[in-house]
């Protein structure tokens, strides 16, 4: 059983041949210094969570071939924690473009991704990764992409599969098969926590 809290119900494959994934990260929990945005660092409990999110990617299987990463620090700290989990070097490249986006910005970095890559992970910020997984599902189960619309904390992970080059995905062009939102306790074991309200400016 993973020790997450489920957004998404699992679906059925998105079609014939080898798809690409899209794996879309928010942070984790930020801290509020009185520092330039862009360098807020995580939170206690950010720096607690994002590992368990790497372990949840890597428990799935899912290792990137690639990540984008927003630059901020936030964005930065939360995919180190995550990268730890894994028992291998894996590519990233931070995005200046990432940083302040909005979903098209987010899906013009999709677009630039190389071919060759199957799982692509995409590490930023609120609104535009949530409007970026709601742009792109044409499909999921259920009702589970309105609940996604509805909320996308932080350390919330969604997989998209698409069957489209990175070229030329469009708006509509993928399936949201899963969305979770890994959590650890203070102590340092994972459970499922309360989501709680969030600043309306946080990012």
């Amino acid at each position: 059983m993973n020790p997450v809290v489920p957004l998404l119900a699992h679906g059925p494959g998105s079609g014939p041949g080898r798809p690409h994934r899209l794996v879309v990260l928010r942070h984790a929990k930020a801290a509020w210094p009185d520092v330039e945005d862009r360098d807020r660092p995580l939170a206690p409990r950010g720096r607690r969570d994002a590992p368990v999110a790497g372990r949840w990617l890597r428990d799935q299987g899912l290792l990137p071939d690639l990540v984008l990463c927003s630059p901020a620090r936030r964005t930065t700290q939360t995919w180190e924690l995550a990268a730890a989990q894994f028992q291998a070097r894996i590519r990233v490249h931070y995005e200046e473009q990432a940083y302040r986006a909005d979903a098209m910005d987010l899906l013009a970095l999709v677009h630039q991704a190389p071919e060759e890559v199957a799982t692509l992970l995409l590490v930023g910020h609120h609104p535009a990764v949530q409007d970026l997984i709601v742009l792109l599902a044409g499909e999921s189960a259920g009702d589970t992409l309105q609940r996604v619309g509805a909320k996308f904390p932080t350390s919330a992970i969604a997989v998209l599969v698409t069957t489209c080059a990175w070229a030329q995905l469009q708006p509509g062009g993928a399936r949201l098969t899963e969305a979770v939102v890994p959590r650890a306790q203070a102590s340092g074991s994972i459970s499922p926590s309360v989501q709680r309200p969030q600043r309306p400016t946080e990012k």
